[in-house]
């Protein structure tokens, strides 16, 4: 054989490697590329690369606009929420919400939201999923039934007879907005692989990692996802705000309801909200050495306040809501206005989520 005189490393290969080695492009489509470069972001609404001189006039043109166009989304997503103006505003810090960078091991600035208080087999994810469509670039809906949790394939594993990684559900692109619908999940077992799909799930929404499986051996790989989980009581899923949806209104029909909050929305307007939700990611942050240490003052008084309940990791997440909330204002430093505003909204979720309690064990 000719080739296997040119190609030596033909003689080891198995016909299945073969096979997968160059498969026909009506499989798989390929380009050939001779220069390549990685973008900032993929909305076409916005220009190509933020950080240009020819860019600053488009963002600060957008960011003089940028109140009305904030109202504006708050309230059409209060709509999508059935009338919840406090799970709006969580769902924009939520949506503008990133990676911006890691600390040994831990990512800064990712904002997981449990949105509790579903109602239950209900289409209402699915509608709210929709919406979320409309307004990022990238996007995924992940239906949590035990079926789906015991069969599909979450991370990428090495077939080694075809010597060829096979790819699984969690190789999102960078900024992804997955929603997981929990509210799908009935009585049942979840078996082996079940159980290392949830840990899979858990390690992206914890460590914003995805291991890939190598058989012998696991190699992570760092991801920027975010992660809104839909359930009707608190996630089995590890979360960084949980806020209990409390719906103003029950439409009869849901998607009727949803088809007609898309309609009623101008199309130049929707854009706005995708360039809003875009560019503010980013923006750069700092907080003042001023603004550092009246946040540490506040917080030493709040401990002596209520020693128990407010821990280290409940500064955190005020820091990761104040920094989100800033920006959402189109504001790259901490002012003393937002870091108040962002206690007030921690402060109406918290009692939100003891009522809730309440609630629930009264019925009990």
């Amino acid at each position: 054989d000719a080739s296997a005189l040119l190609d030596p490393m033909e003689c080891t290969d198995t016909a299945e490697e073969q096979r997968v080695h160059s498969p026909p492009a009506s499989l798989v489509p390929r380009i050939h590329v001779i220069l390549a470069q990685k973008l900032q972001h993929i909305n076409p609404l916005l220009p190509a690369c933020l950080n240009k001189e020819e860019s600053k006039t488009f963002v600060s043109s957008f960011m003089s606009e940028l109140s009305p166009v904030r109202a504006e989304l708050l309230g059409f997503l209060t709509h999508a929420l059935l009338g919840d103006s406090l799970a709006a505003e969580y769902l924009i810090l939520h949506l503008i919400s990133t990676v911006y960078t890691r600390r040994d091991v831990l990512p800064l600035g990712k904002f997981t939201v449990n949105l509790s208080g579903c109602p239950r087999n209900s289409t209402f994810t699915e509608h709210l999923y929709r919406i979320i469509q409309h307004l990022v670039p990238a996007s995924f809906r992940l239906q949590m039934t035990i079926e789906n949790m015991n069969h599909l394939k979450f991370i990428p594993h090495k077939d080694y007879t075809a010597n060829r990684l096979v790819s699984g559900l969690l190789q999102l692109p960078s900024n992804t907005s997955l929603v997981i619908d929990e509210t799908l999940l009935e009585q049942g077992q979840l078996d082996t692989p079940g159980v290392h799909n949830v840990t899979a799930l858990s390690n992206l929404i914890t460590w914003q990692k995805v291991d890939y499986d190598f058989s012998y051996h696991q190699m992570e790989f760092p991801c920027n996802i975010n992660v809104l989980i839909t359930s009707e009581g608190r996630s089995l899923l590890p979360a960084d705000c949980q806020i209990h949806l409390q719906p103003q209104l029950i439409p009869p029909n849901m998607e009727e309801y949803m088809n007609s909050l898309l309609s009623a929305v101008l199309p130049s307007v929707l854009n706005k909200f995708r360039i809003y939700l875009t560019l503010l990611r980013f923006l750069e942050y700092s907080i003042s050495d001023e603004i550092t240490k009246a946040v540490e003052d506040d917080f030493v008084e709040m401990r002596k306040n209520d020693p128990q309940s407010i821990t280290a990791d409940d500064l955190h997440q005020l820091l990761v809501v104040a920094r989100c909330l800033s920006l959402s204002a189109g504001q790259t430093t901490l002012s003393r206005e937002r870091w108040l505003r962002a206690k007030q909204l921690e402060s109406l979720r918290r009692t939100r989520l003891q009522q809730q309690k309440c609630v629930n064990g009264n019925e009990l």
